[in-house]
């Protein structure tokens, strides 16, 4: 890659979570947009291909701490202007105590900095599934997204519903001709995946667009919503294979996190596995989609969608060797 000459006079946006997927997609937006994309990463990220991918492309790449308030400042922020902190921080594993040290203790120290630097707009990528918390991720993300729009900085509260690689656990599966599992009969719960592309966009669109901010933005990809049977089939699809499926009962997933949950009790060290249950059940039984309290029940007509790349789109190009998925530690499959 040839690297970009920066515009001194261009805005400053702050990305957190940079060498994530969805963050290294938005410091690419960022920097599209004509904005300088300032990539606070940890020591032992700097030299990884993806932060010198986007050094390459003209990112700025400075070390420090994106968890303390302290490093924000000094090593990301460093006295200039900044017109706004994107922050793409997230857990990696959903377990308590990762949780609230990265998606809540982790970003009131991203806003404390914020605040103090005079940063007007701070956009924030949360989560559709914070409308019915259950799990402690979603607790913590609920806890902060409070705290922003609280603080009187202008905000913009993202919150997605599927990403394309966390519904791309069974492609190895598929690739060696095993069935695809599903939960039930795999028509309990949908959801409109968005890809990291067009989520990234619509994060930086926050910036320009009036009607998103000081807002909580539920938003989805483009085309219909989409049950775990028919990813299944568009995934098959992709691969040029006929169908097939398995049923996994939904009780075995009650029970499984009933089990280690009731274990955890008696064996601290279980909670983990406990809390990974329970987060694979909650997917298995909830839609990805936004829920009306009132009548309990998700709507796929009121998920907004953007964007122009379909789930199906991406399962091609992963057989076509043109994408390689990658899914976090919280992955179900």
């Amino acid at each position: 890659m040839m690297t970009v000459p920066l515009n001194a006079d261009a805005e400053r946006v702050l990305v957190l979570g940079a060498t994530g997927t969805i963050g290294r997609a938005t410091a690419r937006a960022v920097l599209a947009s004509g904005r300088r994309a300032v990539c606070l990463v940890r020591p032992a990220s700097k030299d990884r291909p993806v932060a010198t991918a986007l050094a390459d492309l003209g990112a700025e790449i400075r070390v420090g701490d994106p968890t303390r308030a302290e490093s924000i400042a000094e090593d990301g922020v460093r006295g200039a202007p900044v017109a706004a902190v994107i922050s793409c921080m997230a857990s990696r594993t959903g377990a308590p105590e990762d949780a609230w040290a990265i998606d809540h203790d982790a970003q009131v120290e991203a806003l404390k900095a914020a605040q103090a630097a005079g940063v007007p707009h701070f956009v924030l990528l949360s989560a559709i599934c914070v409308q019915k918390p259950r799990l402690a991720f979603q607790h913590a993300k609920l806890a902060f997204e409070e705290k922003l729009a609280a603080s009187g900085l202008r905000y913009s509260i993202v919150r997605p519903t599927a990403y394309f690689k966390s519904l791309s656990g069974q492609i190895d599966r598929v690739r060696r001709g095993k069935p695809y599992l599903l939960f039930g009969d795999g028509e309990v719960t949908a959801c409109k995946p968005i890809s990291d592309d067009d989520l990234a966009l619509y994060l930086v669109g926050c910036l320009d667009a009036p009607e998103r901010w000081d807002r909580i933005l539920p938003i989805g990809g483009p085309g219909e919503a989409l049950t775990p049977r028919r990813q299944g089939e568009l995934m098959f699809e992709a691969f040029g294979l006929e169908p097939k499926f398995q049923r996994v009962p939904l009780a075995l997933m009650d029970a499984i996190a009933g089990g280690l949950g009731a274990l955890s009790n008696l064996a601290p060290p279980l909670a983990a596995k406990a809390e990974f249950a329970r987060i694979g059940r909650y997917y298995a039984r909830e839609s990805m989609l936004v829920y009306d309290a009132e009548t309990d029940r998700y709507d796929a007509g009121a998920t907004p969608s953007f964007g122009t790349e379909t789930l199906g789109d991406y399962f091609r190009k992963v057989a076509a060797g043109e994408a390689n998925p990658e899914r976090g530690d919280h992955a179900v499959f």
